[in-house]
């Protein structure tokens, strides 16, 4: 498995890619038959790599590949890509694209990595729309994380494009996640089947036709976190309002609880008796735990982890990128869209007769 990292990509490039790359290839199993490839300008990365960097690189299990230009978040992503073609993320996605690497990770602009990754790999045939997935943090009993897409890879969904995320959604919690049966829910206003805009109703009516969906209807959002469902599916412009509000309330409740317990000596007292309680429970909120989000529907494996990832994350997130691949998730999704369109056939060939 040979795995292409942006080392330039995220606040905290190039130390945490490149420490990143290094956990990845000696963690035990994990790391077994990996090949990291760290995308990124040479000399700079060398400087990182340290004595554990070195012996991987010597054992053949990390490699460096040149890339002198990077692309700023703040940066039009289609400019980007197209004035730096010798960019970290232009160099990652080509490796994968001519069969260098079977995946690529990056934590640099969603926009550029989404337009790159889409001329790079097009889309899987019968997929309308990518949808960027990544696992919530679930409070129900067992705490096993939800599924949620779409994260805002399509601000403007139609009914097919929700009912492909679906489709895809259950696909990456089976391979991916271990789900042996994903229950897969739409996010709407009320559970009730008419409940909803006209597009989560028209959705609605598309997933509870689709073979093979283990479809549990209609979830509100105070229900995401609950675990009663594996997958949540909506269009990415309410997706990627919901992921900002949940990533702003967690920063915000323990900013205040930090506060309120450094009011007083017996607040601190109180907070030093807890801290074993709030370690664990910052773990289960913490996104580096869960690694990066793939880009689903692409027909190339490109996993996409948040701007401010450490080490711990971009390393999780290589690892999401190496069950993505063995999964064969890719393939999966492709076999079950094209037994859709069979489906969809036959029923017009019944409404004809």
């Amino acid at each position: 498995m040979r795995i292409a990292v942006d080392a330039m990509g995220g606040d905290l490039a190039p130390a945490a890619p490149v420490a990143a790359a290094i956990q990845a290839v000696r963690e035990g199993g994990a790391g077994e038959g990996l090949t990291v490839l760290l995308v990124g300008p040479v000399e700079r990365l060398e400087g990182l790599l340290g004595p554990d960097g070195e012996a991987a690189r010597r054992a053949g299990r990390l490699e460096l590949v040149p890339a002198s230009q990077v692309v700023g978040p703040e940066e039009s992503p289609v400019a980007a890509l197209r004035q730096k073609k010798d960019s970290s993320i232009v160099v990652g996605l080509k490796l994968v694209s001519e069969k260098r690497a079977d995946a690529f990770v990056s934590a640099g602009s969603t926009g550029a990595l989404l337009a790159g990754a889409f001329r790079e790999f097009g889309r899987i045939r019968g997929i309308p729309r990518p949808a960027l997935a990544t696992p919530f943090p679930s409070l129900g009993p067992g705490g096993q994380p939800v599924l949620f897409l779409d994260l805002g890879a399509n601000a403007d969904a139609r009914p097919e494009h929700v009912r492909a995320h679906a489709v895809m959604g259950s696909v990456y919690a089976q391979k991916v996640m271990g789900r042996a049966r994903p229950r897969v829910a739409l996010l709407s206003n009320g559970t009730e089947e008419g409940k909803g805009s006209e597009l989560a109703r028209a959705a609605h009516r598309l997933m509870a036709e689709t073979p093979g969906l283990d479809f549990a209807g209609n979830i509100e959002g105070r229900d995401i976190f609950a675990g009663r469902v594996d997958v949540v599916v909506t269009d990415g412009f309410t997706g990627n309002v919901v992921t900002k509000v949940v990533e702003g309330l967690v920063e915000g409740l323990f900013g205040v609880m930090k506060q309120e317990f450094l009011r007083s000596t017996r607040g601190k007292v109180g907070a030093l008796l807890l801290r074993p309680a709030f370690r664990a429970i910052k773990r289960r909120l913490d996104y580096t735990e869960y690694g990066g989000a793939p880009f689903l529907g692409l027909a190339g494996a490109c996993v996409k982890c948040h701007g401010s990832s450490n080490a711990r994350a971009i390393a999780n997130g290589i690892g999401v990128a190496r069950r993505y691949v063995e999964g064969r998730v890719i393939e999966i999704i492709s076999d079950q869209v094209s037994s859709l369109a069979g489906h969809a056939s036959e029923e017009a060939r019944d409404d004809d007769g």
